[in-house]
């Protein structure tokens, strides 16, 4: 005679057993929806301005990056509730890891050292950083900036390639925002800077007396992040929405919207 045990493993496997098929059938309950700090809202950490990504237009969060993460709200059933935060409190962690946001989306390059303090979500956009100096300047490379000054937006990618690749001598100045940068290129306090080739257009076309001297293929991905090892539900359906808009062609819609073309890759 079986022992009460053994009956009552007997029990529980039925019922595990019975649990999965119904799983598999679509009777059972769906998986816990991803939880996020404010109901109805799916709060997203951004650093604007930084255009075409993220930037303020008509008093109202506009770009690339806001109507992505905007599909992802949208899967939740939830509105978008954008708040402006320094880059560096961003890519540190302190903004997701703190309870500031759910999700951050700010043109934020995939590394490994970020990679340390955020979970990220799968690439969603390639790019590559761009030279920009006074056309005339005689500036082909930054090789030719010995014992100038480079501007980089601090805490970026960009920043450490410049800071990788750059003469000794050359002098590279951190500013806060791409904004900050681009005026300190203008008024002759950098004599270069440094962008994303995807926003260099912004910048260049505002000053003509200003152009692209090179590109440099960093084989950066940008991705969106959560809270290290704690938003594992919210992750997987911020992938599941990457994936789906590639699919049915919805990336490719939201691409060109804001950058006047489809992409290549």
């Amino acid at each position: 005679m079986p022992s009460r045990d053994a009956y009552a493993g007997a029990v529980a496997l039925v019922l595990l057993l019975g649990a999965a098929g119904c799983a598999k059938d679509g009777t059972a309950a769906a998986a816990l929806a991803p939880a996020v700090m404010t109901a109805g809202s799916l709060t997203v950490c951004t650093d604007m301005p930084y255009e075409p990504f993220e930037f303020e237009k008509g008093g109202k969060p506009v770009g690339f990056d806001i109507d992505l993460v905007g599909q992802v709200a949208q899967r939740l059933d939830v509105e978008a509730k954008i708040v402006d935060t320094d880059f560096d409190a961003i890519q540190s962690g302190e903004s997701l890891n703190s309870g500031e946001c759910d999700v951050a989306i700010s043109a934020m390059t995939i590394t490994g050292d970020r990679a340390r303090v955020v979970d990220f979500s799968s690439p969603y956009f390639n790019a590559s950083q761009a030279l920009v100096v006074e056309k005339g300047s005689g500036v082909h490379a930054l090789s030719d900036l010995e014992g100038r000054r480079i501007g980089v937006q601090g805490g970026t990618t960009g920043e450490l390639y410049v800071t990788d690749n750059a003469p000794g001598d050359a002098e590279i100045v951190p500013f806060a925002d791409a904004a900050a940068m681009g005026t300190a290129l203008e008024q002759g306090d950098v004599d270069a800077a440094v962008y994303d080739n995807t926003v260099v257009g912004d910048a260049v076309s505002s000053n003509p007396d200003f152009g692209v001297a090179a590109e440099f293929d960093t084989g950066e991905q940008y991705g969106m992040a959560v809270k290290k090892n704690g938003s594992v539900e919210l992750l997987r359906t911020i992938n599941d929405v990457l994936a789906d808009l590639r699919a049915d062609g919805g990336y490719d819609t939201v691409y060109e919207k804001w950058f006047g073309s489809a992409p290549t890759a």
